[in-house]
């Protein structure tokens, strides 16, 4: 029987079938020079005013470390939403009109959010403090 296409290998019955053959992985290089781990997620409390971290536990006397701005306050509260009923998402007996200023709220939880952590990742052993000396680490005998 005559074939339209006859290179070798189209169609071929007689086809040697070989298993493939894995290579067998190599380590990725010195632990000096591999990967570094990627940072995490952590939870952190903010202020509303400025931005800057605080820490969890927030008391009733409580006051932002940078800006000074009280932090037992409506805007720092999770049930805190300017579209609900009073602006709160509990249940109130009645509306708190300044909602920056510290107030008595039995219900208040601080606001948490999940950030990435974006911290520098610091080697074991400390580097060179200048360019001069990482230079001169470089090319050293």
């Amino acid at each position: 029987m005559s074939r339209k296409y006859r290179q070798p290998g189209y169609q071929d019955n007689e086809r040697e079938s070989r298993p493939r053959v894995r290579k067998p992985s190599r380590p990725r290089g010195a632990p000096e020079f591999r990967a570094r781990p990627m940072p995490g997620f952590q939870e952190v409390v903010r202020c509303t005013m400025c931005g800057a971290t605080t820490s969890h536990d927030i008391g009733l006397e409580t006051q932002c470390p940078k800006c000074g701005a009280d932090l037992h306050t409506c805007r720092q509260c999770v049930f805190f939403d300017t579209s609900a009923r009073l602006e709160c998402t509990q249940k109130i007996p009645e509306r708190i009109p300044r909602k920056g200023v510290r107030n008595q709220c039995g219900l208040f939880v601080a606001k948490k959010t999940i950030e990435r952590q974006t911290t520098s990742y610091t080697p074991a052993a400390p580097g060179p403090k200048t360019a001069r000396e990482a230079f001169d680490a470089l090319f050293k005998n």
